[in-house]
């Protein structure tokens, strides 16, 4: 008994002096953490990768490297794979030790908070976490106008990473109509307000739109009208002044060709 008592003491003590000289030098003998601290969006049917930074100290290793699973949908929290022991799940694999897990075929009930702990050999232990959210494609675009300022606002439901991009009649929206506010989700125009504005909302899994039409351009349509009239008369009075000329030049010909016609017959 006595035998069995002496080596945990000797653990014991060296866990706490160990754990002191830590606290007295700050310096941090076990760490464990995720580079990217935000949510990870995964898309259906792909691979989660999670990978966690550990760092020990000059002749530390890593004892055991536990990883939990609170899922989103019932707050239920299991073990779903640790280090060295085998993982009875066939889609769950560690990698670099246990630093990295890899969950194949991502599905729905695998959203939530994953933490990872580390223990080291003198039973020091560090967790970390990181939530893992499905990536979802954009669905219900709609779009809003405020008529007094001028200023379209562009909403949709639930899509991940959605990015914004505006058209005014089917035409990308320039400085002349009008300007994007740095989200891209509003469009304060600028120009005249009129026509169909179109804001197109897409990420990863594809897009949507919606279009919000005003008053019919009336104003561009008729000037654009008066120009192309403008021009077409400007052009039949071009042709009909070549017309001229060459009718005239080809009279002058005719009269001088009648005048040397007559004195020649006269001699006859």
């Amino acid at each position: 008994m006595r035998g069995d008592m002496e080596p945990r003491l000797q653990q014991f003590v060296r866990t706490v002096l160990l754990l002191h000289i830590c606290w007295l030098w700050s310096v941090q003998c076990l760490s464990v953490r995720f580079t990217n601290q935000q949510s990870l969006y995964v898309i259906k049917g792909q691979n989660l990768i999670l990978q966690a930074q550990i760092e020990l100290l000059d002749g530390e290793h890593v004892a055991k490297v536990t990883w939990d699973h609170a899922a989103k949908t019932s707050g239920k929290t299991s073990t779903i794979a640790e280090f060295p022991r085998k993982i009875s799940d066939e889609r769950v694999t560690l990698e670099q030790q246990g630093a990295t897990l890899k969950i194949n075929g991502y599905q729905a009930a695998d959203a939530g908070i994953y933490t990872v702990t580390v223990t080291d050999q003198s039973g020091l232990r560090r967790s970390a976490q990181r939530t893992v959210q499905e990536y979802l494609a954009v669905h219900h675009v709609s779009v809003m106008v405020n008529v007094s300022h001028l200023v379209l606002h562009c909403m949709e439901t639930w899509g991940t990473e959605p990015t914004y991009t505006w058209l005014h009649e089917k035409v990308v929206v320039t400085e002349k109509v009008g300007h994007i506010s740095a989200d891209g989700t509003s469009l304060y125009v600028s120009g005249t307000f009129c026509g169909h504005f179109t804001c197109v909302v897409s990420n990863k899994l594809g897009h949507s739109s919606a279009t919000y039409t005003a008053e019919a351009c009336e104003s561009t349509n008729r000037s654009t009208t008066a120009v192309v009239v403008f021009l077409l008369l400007i052009l039949t009075l071009v042709v009909a002044a070549l017309v001229f000329i060459l009718w005239r030049r080809r009279r002058r010909l005719y009269n001088r060709r009648e005048r040397l016609r007559e004195p020649y017959e006269e001699t006859l």
